[in-house]
């Protein structure tokens, strides 16, 4: 779920702020345009903080993922970790859409557009798809498997492993 929200962070201000250039962290306060040199200043270091953020809680996921893995713990089948990057990115664009977009309006998607507000319930709709797609792939996941990852006894040892799942 980490690495969906970092990842999802990534993408919006790698795609929106800088490829597309629609929008960055600050533009629609007034007081920071982008038409003018102190304006782009201003939302480049706001942009940066918001990369490092996203970057913090991406490598917080990669650190448990890491973790995990030196714990000897199974790795849950790819639909529940795919379920769950596309959920945690879902859940970016809709907290990230609503505190910015609308309750501080410090940016829309599209700062460049006439209409900015259906660029942002867009945004909300596409979040809300991918927390829907992601949960959907990860429950139909466990159901399949009929017994949760968490449920199933850990070991290191790849005979008793065999066991396990023979059983």
């Amino acid at each position: 779920m980490l690495l969906g929200i970092g990842f999802g962070g990534f993408v919006d201000g790698i795609v929106l702020h800088q490829i597309l250039q629609w929008h960055h962290m600050l533009t629609d306060t007034g007081d920071h345009p982008a038409t003018t040199v102190a304006g782009l200043e201003a939302n480049t270091l706001a942009d940066g903080l918001f990369h490092v953020a996203t970057w913090v809680v991406a490598f917080a996921g990669a650190n448990l993922t890491i973790r995990a893995w030196q714990r000897r713990r199974r790795a849950p089948p790819w639909r529940v970790q795919v379920g769950l990057l596309l959920a945690g990115w879902g859940g970016f664009n809709l907290v990230e859409g609503i505190i910015n977009h609308h309750l501080l309006a410090i940016h829309h998607v599209r700062d460049d557009a006439g209409g900015p507000v259906s660029w942002d319930l867009g945004f909300l709709l596409l979040g809300a798809v991918l927390v829907g797609v992601g949960v959907a792939l990860a429950r139909t996941s466990k159901a399949a498997s009929g017994v949760s990852q968490a449920a199933r006894p850990q070991t290191s040892n790849p005979a008793d492993q065999e066991q396990l799942t023979d059983r």
